[in-house]
């Protein structure tokens, strides 16, 4: 059986061909400013080279291969210039469609129903963002905001997850500060998407491991893809909540990344940059007993399988199969 293939802004790319670790959840070009004060943007043209230059580093460093980029309808989404910035970086970019939550949804999502919503999603799955013939390789970062999504959330979260299933691609999710990624899982299965088709984001932000192991249980993944947000969680908490995740027994449903969302992040402006999770995070994992496999799961193979449904071996997953290789071992519009 041929090996699976990710979709990725410069074409279809063979998951043998990731070597290096991939970021579950990042942002390289984005615009979430509603103040007008230009702090959560990215820019394409003025940002880019930071951008590009932190990538290549992280590649040469740390061998660096993917990038699920998950700036969606919306958020200042870019295609061109993603395809410049792998191009330029040498890294493998995966690109985006979806709604963002509420707050940030365009116009297009207010009376529209879920069928048309979901023909909104395919079309574009299928041919391509606007001209510029881009394909999305994920849906994401599909958004809620507290406890339930409300309906306009819920419309968009159930069309995304009938576009997942039409198209074979997986969904993330945004949840605001880590709640209510239950009510987004439940809307999700009951929609028909499989749990191993969805990664719920942001769950280091909700210092409650028996959510996150609930979710795990359900075989969705735990996006801890803040890393490095000290602001909103200190890295030490978001560690003590991975180590429990991994504790029990699910190191094979953990996405790590570190959610980069405004120029200020970049190491070149003095942020902690996309590189956080590399240089930071995880010598302190490893500190804590965390091994070289384990961290290599989480960093390559995990966000593969989440992307294809399938093992590293490129064995499709049934949508009930559970995984028999359990291990054990301020302003938040932006997350």
């Amino acid at each position: 059986m041929d090996p699976p293939r990710l979709t990725t802004v410069a074409g279809p790319l063979s998951v043998s061909a990731v070597r290096g670790p991939a970021l579950a959840h990042e942002h390289l070009v984005l615009d979430l400013d509603r103040t007008g004060d230009g702090a959560a943007v990215l820019e394409a043209g003025r940002h880019r080279s930071a951008v590009v230059a932190e990538l290549a580093a992280l590649r040469s460093e740390f061998g660096l291969a993917l990038v699920i980029e998950l700036t969606c309808r919306g958020m200042g989404r870019d295609p061109r210039a993603l395809v410049r910035i792998a191009e330029e970086s040498g890294v493998a970019v995966v690109a985006a469609t979806g709604w963002y939550y509420e707050p940030f949804h365009p116009r297009e999502t207010g009376e529209a129903s879920v069928a048309r919503l979901t023909e909104i999603l395919v079309r574009e799955i299928e041919d391509g963002i606007g001209a510029s013939g881009v394909r999305p390789g994920v849906l994401g970062e599909i958004g809620s905001h507290g406890g339930r999504p409300s309906g306009r959330e819920s419309r968009a979260l159930l069309a995304s997850a009938h576009a997942a299933r039409a198209t074979g691609l997986s969904l993330a999710t945004h949840t605001q500060l880590g709640r209510g990624g239950l009510a987004q899982l439940e809307l999700l299965t009951g929609a028909g998407l499989p749990p191993h088709r969805i990664s719920i984001g942001h769950q280091d932000l909700l210092d409650d491991p028996g959510v996150h192991r609930e979710l795990a249980a359900s075989g969705a993944y735990v996006a801890f893809d803040t890393v490095g947000k000290e602001r909103y969680q200190s890295d030490d908490t978001r560690l003590r909540l991975l180590l429990a995740l991994l504790d029990a027994g699910h190191a094979d449903r953990a996405l790590l990344s570190c959610d980069i969302s405004r120029h200020s992040y970049l190491t070149a402006e003095g942020g902690q940059g996309y590189g956080h999770l590399f240089r930071s995070f995880l010598p302190e994992a490893r500190a804590a007993g965390v091994d070289d496999g384990l961290i290599d799961l989480m960093t390559r193979r995990n966000p593969l399988r989440f992307l294809t449904g399938a093992d590293t071996d490129g064995n499709p997953r049934t949508d009930t199969e559970t995984d028999t290789a359990r291990l054990t071992g301020t302003d938040a519009e932006e997350i």
